[in-house]
């Protein structure tokens, strides 16, 4: 393995690592609630703590790599995450897993931030966006892998086994950044978030990505819930084994296409990715209130391939979680079209977040006065407004006006996002910059 690729597979690693126990650790929550029986504040801070922390991170962290050597603080931000999960294990009660969450919330931040800063030094630039589009379909079969293997792992070894082997895995993936990543040679004087507040072409793509994180929000978070609540409100009421498959349809896709498509909008331009994939996020959000009648039309089966089959496997029902699994019998036609119209929400991301990293990562490092962990910082930041206020008008609009407007405001969101980018895209850096970006 020669240095550069050595380097960004120990990148790899590293988002691997922080997305598995993420993952893991969203899945078992609700395993928590059951065994601690919080008040509803306490559950809302489970969440809460997490975000907050994770904002209150973003100055520190990208400051502290851009300042000085980002090897380094990943390596911090690595240990930490460690130490995080050397917390969950020890948790013994509501409270503690308060705390832990806002330790994993820093953590994770730190982690995120300086890995994909990394990712983006260190791959050519005519490249970038197809390194960045592997880091990320890292995380994402993290993701896959966490959320399907978190109750297996629960049921027959608990949570200090989990919380072992997310830790083995972190510090595996501390050993490799210091065995293959090399020290960071970069140093950025005063403060680069100035600056880059000011940058035009990120002022430019913060027009799309503050609209965009709404839609996305949105989407995300209710195409489980619609597939899961009960009919009564407005959902479709399967059983925990189908909202999975739904679940992790929207993140394989997105995996596998991310580095072809990352290697496409570093030949073609990242700007028209961002725009097409916008565009076709929001076309798909608006057909999933559709996926019943479109199921019911096309004459679908009402289950999933080889899903009688699991449920009767002696391995499911020693387990014991045959239950969520053998509710096969309750899916209707919806499940097939809904599954693919999760599918193609990621495969519609996969065009669209490996281009906008890589120009974040663009501006970061050519901006005189600026940087890339910096930049990054600015993404999550601008995305943060919106990542906040979207659940809440989701539930309003569930339980005010109906599931399915949901889905037609996240797609607002998505064409007034597209739009809006194009409109100034074109007004401050002229027609040809769709395809020169």
């Amino acid at each position: 393995m020669d240095t550069d690729r050595g380097q960004l597979a120990a990148l790899y690693l590293t988002r691997f690592a922080g997305g598995f126990g993420l993952a893991t650790l969203a899945t078992l929550l609700p395993t928590y609630i059951d065994l601690y029986d919080p008040s509803g504040l306490v559950i809302g801070l489970f969440t809460a703590a997490f975000t907050l922390a994770q904002t209150a991170a973003i100055v520190p962290f990208a400051w502290g790599g851009d300042a000085g050597d980002k090897r380094c603080v990943l390596l911090a931000a690595v240990g930490l995450s460690a130490v995080t999960y050397v917390a969950f294990a020890l948790v013994d009660g509501s409270w503690d897993l308060v705390g832990a969450r806002a330790l994993q919330g820093a953590a994770a931040t730190g982690a995120s931030l300086l890995s994909l800063a990394l990712v983006g030094e260190r791959a050519p630039v005519g490249g970038r966006a197809n390194h960045i589009g592997k880091a990320n379909a890292a995380r994402l079969l993290a993701g896959i892998v966490g959320a399907l293997s978190a109750g297996v792992l629960y049921q027959t070894l608990g949570f200090t086994a989990i919380y072992t082997l997310i830790t083995v895995l972190l510090v595996a993936a501390a050993v490799a950044v210091v065995a293959f990543v090399g020290p960071d040679g970069t140093r950025i004087e005063g403060f680069p978030f100035g600056s880059l507040a000011l940058n035009e072409r990120l002022l430019t793509l913060s027009t799309f990505r503050g609209q965009y994180a709404v839609a996305v929000t949105l989407v995300r978070t209710w195409v489980p819930i619609f597939a899961g609540v009960a009919a009564a409100k407005g959902g479709l009421a399967y059983g925990s084994f189908a909202v999975a498959v739904v679940f992790t349809a929207e993140k394989a896709a997105n995996m596998v296409c991310q580095p072809y498509t990352g290697r496409l909008s570093d030949r073609f331009g990242r700007a028209a990715f961002v725009a097409a994939g916008g565009a076709a996020y929001g076309l798909v959000a608006l057909v999933v209130p559709f996926t019943p009648a479109i199921g019911e039309a096309l004459g679908l089966p009402a289950g999933l391939p080889g899903a009688a089959w699991l449920a009767s496997t002696p391995l499911v029902a020693a387990l014991g979680v045959a239950g969520p699994v053998g509710g096969v019998a309750t899916l209707t036609p919806a499940i097939l079209p809904l599954v693919a119209c999760n599918a193609l929400l990621g495969v519609a991301d996969a065009f669209r977040e490996p281009a906008s990293m890589a120009l974040f990562a663009d501006e970061g490092e050519t901006d005189d006065d600026g940087g890339v962990a910096a930049s990054f910082g600015i993404r999550e930041f601008v995305w943060r407004p919106g990542s906040v206020a979207a659940p809440l008008l989701g539930g309003w609009l569930m339980t005010g006006v109906g599931m399915a407007w949901v889905f037609y405001v996240g797609a607002a969101a998505a064409f007034s996002a597209v739009g809006v980018f194009l409109a100034v895209l074109t007004a401050r850096h002229g027609a040809g910059a769709l395809s020169t970006w």
